[in-house]
């Protein structure tokens, strides 16, 4: 019998907006050889199947593509869960928390079942709380449970600075950490656009004015909501930041990306997971990477952290109770 050389699997766990625009940008990125998609919806994942496959003619490389169920769990390399309720229109993240935990508890057990033994990606809402939730079902090693934290609001956050200084995007190096939600912050203090501090070009330049940097975050912290106004969901930006962060799972990368990552005494916060630089590679999360926040910076990552915490813990408690 011939040996069956090992590929790249990744499991799509919800095909709703989300989920079906991250497998679209998989196979045209052609970042794993396998992808399969389950769906509570079977005949909607069905039908993204053929849709996808129809297009392989077009794509740089064929990703073996097909619906399928849990027991395909067992050989996956990822599992990338988009199930669950989506935000509403003047709801906010943290508002989804019971509902989606009681999906997530289901759908982890299914997984686990099936002996998989790879990393989980979630990109469900409230990923922070979401994220951590999954790592305490699934009882899977921290550093292999990873959210796709604030990726999504980073690249937000240096594409509208790219737009206001007129530069390449690649170009800007800036982060935004904490819970990917409300109490999310920018790290100015370590701002830089081709190397050269952000103040710098502030001083340079009048045209450029600190009041109006505010009002860049303001845009990126506030930018779900005036997308869910306007077309009812994000799915385009999110399913690119969680194709960036498979590749670099897959590609064994060590890049640095903000995902959420279980905080162990970094940045002074213990046993909950939020938005900060990592490594991330074929592991999982590697390393976290401790950057220098000023005063105020930790003051305010330090209230993300509490209001992450405030939220998980009961959530938490409450879903053990049940379990009794």
């Amino acid at each position: 019998m011939a040996h069956k050389e090992k590929v790249n699997r990744v499991v799509l766990i919800g095909a709703g907006f989300v989920g079906s625009s991250y497998a679209f940008a998989l196979i045209n990125q052609a970042v794993t050889e396998e992808l399969v998609i389950i769906d509570v919806n079977k005949e909607k994942a069905i039908g993204d199947v053929m849709d996808l496959n129809h297009g392989k003619a077009f794509a740089p490389s064929s990703t073996k593509t097909w619906h399928g169920d849990f027991s395909d769990c067992k050989e996956a390399d990822i599992v990338c869960i988009c199930a669950g309720a989506n935000q509403k229109p003047g709801e906010t993240r943290l508002d989804l928390v019971e509902k989606n935990m009681k999906i997530f508890k289901t759908i982890v057990e299914q997984v686990m079942e099936c002996g998989f033994e790879g990393i989980f990606l979630i990109a469900t809402n409230p990923v922070d709380i979401l994220t951590q939730a999954v790592q305490a079902f699934s009882g899977m090693p921290q550093e292999r449970v990873i959210g796709s934290g604030t990726t999504l609001d980073t690249a937000r956050f240096r594409y509208l600075l790219s737009d206001y200084f007129d530069v390449s995007t690649h170009n800007v190096h800036a982060y935004i950490i904490g819970e990917h939600g409300d109490t999310e912050l920018p790290v100015w203090s370590n701002a830089r656009i081709g190397g050269v501090p952000i103040s710098a070009y502030l001083n340079k330049e009048k045209a450029f004015r600190a009041e109006d940097l505010e009002h860049v975050f303001e845009k990126v912290r506030d930018a779900a909501y005036h997308i869910i106004e306007k077309k009812g969901a994000t799915y385009y930006g999110i399913a690119m930041s969680l194709v960036r962060i498979t590749k670099a799972i897959l590609g064994n990368e060590n890049s640095i990306l903000t995902v959420s990552a279980y905080l162990d005494g970094e940045y002074g916060a213990n046993g909950v997971y939020a938005g900060v630089p990592a490594v991330i590679n074929r592991l999982g999360t590697r390393e976290i990477l401790e950057i220098e926040l000023s005063e105020k910076e930790q003051k305010q990552f330090d209230h993300s952290v509490q209001t992450l915490k405030a939220t998980i813990t009961p959530a938490l408690e409450k879903m053990n109770q049940n379990k009794m």
